[in-house]
């Protein structure tokens, strides 16, 4: 019989990282550890539910439900008091563009299931096949969601000319 503890353990020890990581780029660091907790406290209720070599996509799938159960207390917690909130000081998953506000622009500029499936295949690099379990859709959707995204972000910042400038977006 084999040592289910154990091998939990070892998804845990292997995937920490970077369920933390997806986390820091979508809540305030300080809310990171605590999050982290729970994302591994209802995968150890549930692991039999996952698929062996699909589980840092499901553990992101996970993360997602509580960052958005999170950001809805947090709502929930500043209306209900009349409080004025700190605005969250972690970086969101377009932070990163912001070294290049053309590229931010364009970032900001796509609809927020585009900015998610290129979120998880670009910056927390899954296969578009695990990226799917993450968002909850098929494979083939998830594939035409990156591609109609990589095609928005493409045409938000317009085609680069050999000489290094870039043109207009074309017009739609």
């Amino acid at each position: 019989m084999p040592d289910v503890r154990a091998e939990f353990e070892a998804v845990y020890r292997r995937h920490l990282p970077a369920v933390s990581a997806y986390l820091a780029r979508r809540v305030d660091r300080s809310d990171v550890e605590d999050l982290a907790a729970d994302v591994f406290a209802i995968a150890w209720r549930k692991r039999a539910s996952v698929a062996a070599g699909e589980e840092l996509p499901w553990l992101y799938r996970i993360a997602s439900y509580q960052v958005a159960n999170h950001r809805r207390r947090r709502a929930i917690r500043a209306n209900a008091l009349a409080l004025f909130v700190v605005p969250d000081a972690a970086p969101a998953a377009d932070a990163a563009f912001d070294g290049d506000p053309e590229l931010a622009r364009a970032w900001r500029s796509l609809g927020g299931a585009q900015r998610e499936v290129l979120s998880l295949v670009v910056l927390e690099g899954l296969p578009v096949a695990e990226a799917a379990i993450a968002l909850g859709i098929s494979p083939n959707a998830a594939s035409i969601r990156l591609h109609r995204a990589k095609k928005a972000l493409a045409e938000a910042l317009g085609t680069t000319h050999a000489d290094g400038e870039r043109s207009a977006p074309p017009a739609t």
